[in-house]
Formats: C-alpha cells, structure tokens, sequence
C-alpha cells in the first residue's frame, strides 16, 4: 500500500496535473458525474411525463467543473446558461436545488416554480437569475462588471445599496471578477458584439466562457459562425485575452481557464475562453439530433465524452482504480435518486402566488408616502430643465446613481470641457450634470439600445440605480427584448429574490413639425403591457419633477416618457418644487373641472383638450379633464369617478386608434360603467397611419383640438 502511495503521488507532481492534487481531481469527476446523472434523471422524469422540460448539460461538464474550481461562490459574480450544470454544482448548488426546480416547486430557490429546469438564479453564490434568452445575459453582464469597478471608487454608494431593499445580496470585493458564459450560437446575437466593444472600451474585469459544441440546436457551427470559429472573429478586439481549449478535458480547460480568470483578476481587461465540447444529447428534450446529426458524428462525439475519457484518465494515472471509481459513481447515483425522491414529494405552489413580486414588496410607488407638497421657489423651469435639476438633486442624494446613454454627457473627453459648452443631451436634459459629478457617473455609451438597457439592468442586479436614456422612443426597439423578456420581468422570474429598479428615461411623440416617421412615434400601450414595468408620462415641468423623483426613489423598473413637444412649453413650466417632492404613481390630476363630459387624457393631449375646453365653455358646455399622468399603473378611482359625474367620456390619446393605450380604458368604462353612461365612449387618437414629415400630413394624422371639441358635441348630442 506505501509503494501504491508513492507512485500516486509521483505521478500527481507530473505537470499535466497543473498542480491539482488527488482530492481535487476526484472532486472534479464526482462533479462531472453528477452533473450528467442529473441530466439522465430528468431524462426519466420529463419521459415519465414528472417534469415538463428537460435540457441538458451533457458534454459540457468538463470545461465548467474546472471553471467552477477557480471562481469564488458569493464573490465573483456569474451570468451562467442552461448547459452550466456542473459549474453551478461546483459552486454549491445542489442537486436538490436543481431537481426542485425540474418538478417546479414552489421550494425551487431559484425560481419558485416559475421557471424552466437549468435556469438558476441564486443570490447566495452571486449567481445572476438567467432567462430563456440566448445571447442577452452578455450586456447585462457588462453591466455588473461596471458595478464592480464602480463600487471600488465609491464606497459610500456600496453602503446605500446594502441599506437599500434586497441589500442583503450587495456585495463587493475588491478582486472580484464577472463570469458569462453562452453557447456558440449565442454569439450570432448582437448584444455579444456589442458587450465585446463595451467591456473592451472599458478594460472590465469580465470573463466569457463560449462552450462550443459545434452546433446552435441543428444548425452547425460553420453556418453559425464565420470561419466557424468565434476566437478568430473576436482577436481584433483590443486588451481582449483569448485562448481556446480542448473543453473535453479538464485539465487542459483548468489552466487555460486559471490564466483568463487571472488576466481579469489583475484588472488588465476582459478574456475569452474558446471550449470546444460535445452535445452527446439532443438541444433538448424538444429536439431529436438524429434528424441532422449523421451516425459517424454521433460516434465521434462518443469517443470524445468528458465523463468517459476522465474516468479512463483516472484510473491509468492510479488516482483510482475501477472499483472506487464505481463505488463513487454509486454513491452519486443514490444522490441522485433521493433528491428525486424528495422533489417529487415537494409542495406544488400555490395559485395565489400567481401575482406576488410582480412589483416591489418593499417601496409602494402608489401609496400616499409619495404624496407631498411643492415647496415652490426660484425662476419657472421647462420640463427639460426640471428633468436636469431634478437629476441633479437625486445624484447629490444617492451615489448609487449613474446616468448614460447616447450623447448625455457634455464631452466623453474631459479635458475639452475647458474649451466648449458641453452638450448634455441631444434635448439638454442632461445638461451640466457630468461637469457636476464626473464622467465615471454620467457617461457616454455607443449607440447600442440593447447595450444600454442591458448594462442598466446589470448594474441595477448589482444593487445601484443607473438612469439609462433611449434618445428616441423611435429607436428602442433593439432594445425590446432586454425590456419585456429581462428587466421587468427579473423580479417574478427569481421569485424576488432579485431585482431590476432602473429607470429607462425616453423622449417621446410628435407634433414636432418635421419630426417625420422616425421622430414622433407613440407607442406606450406596448410597454404598459410589460407586467412589471411602471410607465409614466408627465405633462407638466411640476409632474416632471414629482414622477421622476418617485421613480428614482421606489424599486420598481420604471419607463420615463418625456413629450419632445412638451420640452420648452411656457404653459407648463413651474418653479422648482424642492428636493423632495414627489408624486405617487397611479394617482391622476384634475386639470379642469366640468360637468358635462370628461375628458380622460395624457402627454401633448392635455393641453390640446385645455385648450378645447377653453373654447367649448364660451359656448356654455363645461368640461372636466383628467391627466392620467401615469399609465401603468394609472388611476381608475379617478375616471370611474369623473365617468359618475358627466356620464360621458372621451379618451383621448396620441397613439393610433386602433389597439392604443386608450382602447384599453375605454373598453373597462364600457365594461364596468357601463350603466353609467348617457353616451357611447369615444376615444380621439390619430389615424391608423406613420407620421408624416409634412406639417400639413401631421396635422391631419395627430389628434387635435378640433378633433376633441367636435366629439365632444358629438356625445352632446345623445
């Protein structure tokens, strides 16, 4: 037996070892297997029709095993995807944990049931809450790079967040890295590119793993990928480590991976480690391989399985011999067997919990904690100037807020602020405020949509308040899947156990004069259909103040909408109403009070039904308008109860007629109040078109005053 010793121990000096010792090395097979057998069980179960999906981990087991040896559960942070199983068991999760959420429980950690199998989300171990998304979690995850580098500079804002709710999980250490990881074919997507010029740009201590298997489900890799390799695309990038390694093997994977995880540790900039592993299984349960993989390529994976060649490797070396090996893979297979055993049993959750952490527990945007009184003073302010002074005070008060987008800052280059006026926003609503606190808080980004969302979303993770600007409603849609599929839904998928508050400021509408296709549109009922987001639009320089300071200070994902039109209007400007006044989401204002019909109305239609008011009371008929001021939530107390007093309304808005934001509430008074009305409900919106560039066309496509006093003569006549 001292003889066996002394041959093992000769040969785990040897230098392909990497310094790994005996324990190590078992641990990593032990890993590697019941990374698998977890896989092959929820096989069983998903056939057993037990569980309702199924993906696997399966040929990836040995890259993520030595990757999960060399990052530090609770510190480095990661941003992990499905085929991550074995990295997440290294790190703590345990097989439990995963088979919990296989059967859906409502005890699943990472989810309660809300999500799919192999989307893990653990606040403990610093492991992000990830979506079904392919590709998103790459900008999300430069976010929370910023975030790290962020709190290294200011301590103060690391300390407001752990007081703020969810503080618990804030975390910051002083060489701590960012871990993301994907397939190949997730770096077809666009947010991969635009995360490697963000994180190269700012030298982030950002790790990526490409796991590449050789195919995005049945389409291969040299049809996925130029060249078909991703790690030649990507060496042009600057400051960026590469290496590829044979994924198949772990030992290889370990070093390569210990000297990329180092290369980011030192803060020398942003890595990426090229595996090439294997898929011995189908894309999913879903998939069936054999459809386009031939029988010769599924042999040649064989050979190159990670569980079988490491097992091999284990025994020639004498680490094990055959009975031990099989004695391990026993003691997992029982594992295995009673964490599904005890899932199986696991309470189902309930129906109730249906709708708990749609929204904050903790922060009630609606409640009367946000009501206040303005405590008015100073010269009157445009809406734009009360958006920059309103910032304003909010940075000085919280350090956890960042502002960014395209063109927000006066000059990305500091030194050129001696010599030129700064810009601050293509509508000055930024103006001053980078002068004031400093480029590290209100910065520059490349024009990406999805990269500023996504990066608001991963500092927001990480516990600060970033204030991300889209320049034009017109322009957000490259970043749609990032808003409806990743920020507002964060909080329902992790069961709250993480969270998304950042607040997404975007200048919108028309009735610009020239504005055109490209500069006007509307389109809010898209985004109050995002379960999870509040979306607000002020239409006065005071609502502006009070609604952006409740969004800065609830805890919610918020959508700011600013009428371009409304931006240096004299009839809605106001003194500034002091630093702490806010308004509550979901609560209306009474601009006129009338008897006769009620105007439900918000953004550049209120003052165009002020004005038709205006010119319908000389002729005797009294109008009572109400700016709904938020939209989701919005008050329905306050138009169930205008509807009780006139018995008519109008709803007028700027969005199309057809499927607009006021389809919605003219279908609920017409559903609900119905016994209430002397008259139909008429809704007065723009044309079923695009807006033109031509004034005259404008005109004619954009609600107008005319166009609100004719309807209202129209119900007068019922």
């Amino acid at each position: 037996m001292a003889l066996q010793t002394r041959v093992k121990l000769a040969k785990l000096d040897a230098p392909k070892l990497h310094g790994l010792d005996r324990d190590t090395l078992i641990r990593i097979y032990r890993t590697m297997y019941l990374s698998r057998r977890l896989d092959d069980r929820e096989i069983q179960l998903k056939r057993q029709n037990k569980i309702f999906f199924q993906i696997s981990g399966a040929g990836h087991e040995a890259v993520t095993a030595a990757m999960g040896l060399l990052l530090r559960p609770g510190t480095d942070w990661l941003y992990s995807y499905y085929r991550d199983r074995a990295l997440c068991l290294m790190l703590g999760v345990t097989p439990l944990d995963m088979l919990l959420q296989a059967v859906g429980s409502k005890d699943d950690p990472s989810s309660g049931g809300r999500q799919m199998p192999s989307h893990w989300g653990l606040p403990h171990l610093n492991i992000v809450n990830k979506s079904s998304c392919t590709g998103t979690q790459f900008v999300q995850a430069v976010g929370a790079a910023e975030a790290t580098l962020y709190y290294g500079d200011h301590p103060k804002a690391l300390a407001q967040a752990k007081k703020a709710p969810l503080g618990q999980h804030v975390r910051n250490e002083p060489d701590e890295i960012v871990y993301v990881s994907a397939g190949d074919g997730a770096t077809s997507e666009g947010e991969f590119w635009e995360s490697l010029n963000a994180a190269c740009a700012k030298k982030l201590p950002l790790l990526y793993l490409i796991e590449d298997n050789g195919y995005a489900i049945s389409v291969p890799v040299e049809v996925q990928t130029a060249g078909g390799s991703i790690s030649k695309l990507t060496r042009g990038f600057p400051g960026l480590h590469i290496a590829e390694c044979d994924g198949t093997d772990p030992l290889e994977s370990y070093a390569i991976c210990k000297t990329a995880v180092q290369y980011c540790r030192e803060r020398r900039g942003p890595a990426l480690v090229h595996a090439h592993v294997t898929r011995p299984y189908s894309h999913s349960l879903s998939d069936d391989e054999k459809l386009y993989k031939t029988p010769e390529e599924r042999e040649d994976e064989a050979h190159r399985d990670p569980i079988s060649k490491f097992s091999l490797f284990l025994v020639r070396e004498g680490i094990l011999d055959q009975k031990e090996i099989e004695a391990l893979e026993a003691e997992v297979d029982q594992e295995v067997r009673n964490a599904a055993d005890e899932a199986l049993a696991a309470e189902e959750p309930t129906i109730d919990s249906i709708r708990v952490n749609i929204y904050s527990p903790d922060i009630d945007p609606t409640s009367s904690a946000f009501e206040a009184l303005p405590q008015l003073h100073g010269a009157p302010k445009t809406m734009v100037e009360m958006v920059a002074a309103t910032l304003s005070d909010e940075m000085a008060r919280d350090d956890r807020i960042t502002v960014f987008g395209e063109d927000v800052a006066d000059a990305s280059r500091e030194e050129s602020l001696k010599q030129v006026k700064g810009k601050g926003g293509v509508f000055k609503a930024t103006s001053g405020l980078q002068r004031k606190y400093g480029q590290d808080r209100v910065f520059n980004t490349p024009l990406a949509e999805a990269a500023i969302v996504g990066r608001a979303i991963g500092m927001a993770t990480r516990g600060l308040k970033p204030i991300a600007e889209i320049q034009f409603f017109d322009y957000i849609w490259p970043a749609m899947m990032q808003i409806r599929d990743e920020l507002c839904v964060m909080r329902w998928r992790s069961n709250g156990v993480f969270k998304c508050p950042a607040i997404l400021r975007v200048p919108i509408g028309g009735y610009l004069t020239g504005g055109a296709i490209y500069h006007s549109q509307s389109g809010e009922s898209i985004f109050t259909h995002c379960p999870g987001l509040r979306v607000v639009m002020p239409s006065t320089a005071l609502d502006v103040a009070g609604l952006l300071r409740t969004a800065i200070r609830s805890d919610d994902p918020v959508m700011f909408l600013e009428h371009k039109h409304l931006y240096r209007q004299p009839y809605n400007r106001s003194e500034y109403p002091g630093p702490d006044y806010t308004v509550p989401f979901g609560k209306a204002r009474i601009v006129t009070e009338g008897t006769e019909v009620s105007i439900i109305t918000y953004g550049a239609l209120v003052h165009r039904a002020e004005v038709a008011a205006a010119q319908l009371l000389r002729e005797g008929i009294s109008v009572e308008i109400i700016d709904l001021r938020s939209l989701s939530p919005y008050d329905w107390e306050a138009i169930a109860k205008t509807v009780r007093k006139t018995h008519r309304a109008i709803v007028a808005y700027e969005d199309m007629l057809s499927w607009g934001y006021g389809a919605e509430i003219a279908a609920r008074i017409a559903d609900e109040l119905f016994e209430e009305l002397d008259a139909p409900v008429k809704r007065v919106a723009a044309m079923d078109t695009f807006c033109a560039y031509q004034p005259k066309l404008e005109d004619v496509i954009l609600p107008q005053t005319s166009h609100i006093t004719a309807a209202v003569k129209q119900l007068l006549e019922y």
